[in-house]
């Protein structure tokens, strides 16, 4: 997303706390450092040709603030009431997280209160009745080996503002920590506005879980690796079927309720993937040029086919709903078995024999324990939420960009969903992978006036 952005986090107040974790400030001393509220990275990478920026510009636009230890902090270790609540959809790494937001509470600044809150959103509300769980190291040591949520996890309530910040108060939470993507964050944002109408010092901090990727401006969210290997693996399996078949075809449904990034890694991921279908990229069923078309014409020359669909795909093609389910989310039509259903009709009325094997294995992803790469980035995205909370940030979300963890300002975060850019280099890249058309069906017109323009 190109722009001028103003990244500025929120803080509860000055930092006059000598932080408990004994770093350094000097250089070569072999010691690790504290960050200072004076370092930033740069958002805006990209240089084009004929737009030239000032000095001024490149050192005071886009800025945004690194994430890690202060030397000095906002709340008093001893005084400090940390919570910690999961909210939407399962996600690989979320036990990660849990543990490591209280192992980096508990070992490193030597808070000794800390609360589970079970359930999401939900887990505030008395109507429920849900009881909190006190957590220690002891009680999470081991729950990253495996998946799921060690607190629970719900969807909606979040819109339930007055009642949740009322509940912090009579908890005396001055830290809580929300993991979720970006419907939950912007719940969190509103809960942190109410504490900031009523006066309070409570510090909200944001970690993002979404598998879908979808969160902007943040290079990855956590889940999303393990996700990717998980899907590869099903992948292999309609290959297998596929290839072992006369006509095979292995069709997998994936996560990506607006945003394909899951099927795009995948495809790259897998080498076996000849269709992949996402929600940036409409195509037509029919038409010489229509999906049918071109995976008919896969069959007759190779005799097998594997195609991916992401969940948001082709819902222009189906029946609109106008639901929407407690996340706020607009119910979407079943893409998989819709084209389940009409690649039978097409090939039954060739008179072409098929053997089609339909998989959706959104669920065990969702429920996997994290691999090796997403448990790093959980024990690290964990350890920088409580550098941030401890320091009195709050309204963000910690993130990584460019390869570096920062704080972002929720507000920025949750203005929209990151998407696949369909004429970037990754979906050019998945283009090279599949050997899919560039366009499966009506080529999209350019206007005269807008071709060769870049992007500003």
């Amino acid at each position: 997303m190109k722009g001028r952005f103003d990244f500025t986090v929120d803080s509860l107040g000055e930092c006059k706390v000598p932080s408990p974790i004994k770093l350094s400030n000097e250089r070569g001393d072999f010691i690790a450092n504290y960050v200072k509220d004076n370092e930033y990275i740069r958002y805006n990478l990209d240089v084009y040709e004929n737009v030239l920026e000032t000095e001024a510009d490149a050192y005071n636009n886009n800025l945004i603030s690194k994430a890690g230890p202060r030397e000095f902090i906002y709340f008093n270790p001893k005084h400090v009431h940390a919570a910690i609540c999961t909210c939407g959809g399962l996600c690989p790494g979320l036990n990660d997280v849990i543990r490591a937001v209280v192992r980096c509470l508990w070992n490193r600044y030597g808070v000794r209160r800390i609360t589970g809150i079970r359930y999401g959103y939900k887990g505030f509300l008395n109507e429920y009745g849900f009881d909190t769980i006190e957590l220690d190291p002891d009680k999470v040591d081991d729950i990253h080996k495996t998946g799921g949520s060690f607190l629970g996890t719900s969807r909606g309530a979040g819109n339930r503002v007055i009642d949740i910040v009322d509940a912090i108060e009579r908890l005396n939470i001055n830290i809580l920590f929300i993991v979720g993507g970006d419907g939950t964050q912007r719940g969190a944002l509103e809960i942190a506005e109410e504490i900031e109408r009523r006066g309070a010092k409570i510090s909200v901090v944001g970690i993002p879980k979404t598998v879908d990727n979808d969160l902007l401006f943040i290079q990855k969210s956590f889940g999303f690796d393990t996700a990717v290997v998980k899907a590869t693996e099903a992948v292999s399996a309609a290959h297998m079927e596929a290839h072992s078949q006369i006509n095979g075809i292995g069709l997998v449904k994936l996560m990506g309720r607006e945003s394909g990034f899951i099927a795009t890694a995948t495809a790259l991921a897998s080498h076996e993937v000849n269709f992949c279908l996402i929600p940036e990229v409409p195509f037509d069923l029919y038409g010489e040029h229509g999906f049918l078309n071109e995976l008919e014409q896969r069959i007759l020359e190779r005799n097998h086919a594997v195609v991916i669909v992401a969940e948001g795909a082709g819902q222009e093609l189906l029946q609109a709903t106008g639901e929407k389910d407690a996340s706020g989310n607009i119910k979407l039509g079943d893409i998989g078995t819709f084209l389940r259903d009409k690649i039978s009709e097409h090939f039954k009325e060739r008179n072409i024999h098929i053997n089609l094997k339909y998989m959706d294995p959104s669920y065990q992803i969702r429920s996997a324990p994290a691999v090796a790469v997403d448990s790093i980035y959980c024990e690290r995205l964990g350890n920088n939420a409580v550098h941030a909370a401890m320091a009195g940030k709050t309204k963000l979300v910690i993130g990584l960009v460019h390869d570096k963890f920062v704080l972002l300002p929720t507000r920025l975060v949750t203005i929209q969903r990151n998407k696949v850019n369909p004429e970037g280099s990754l979906w050019r890249d998945a283009i090279d992978a599949t050997g899919q058309p560039l366009y499966m069906g009506v080529k999209p017109k350019v206007e005269p006036e807008k071709r060769g323009k870049r992007e500003k």
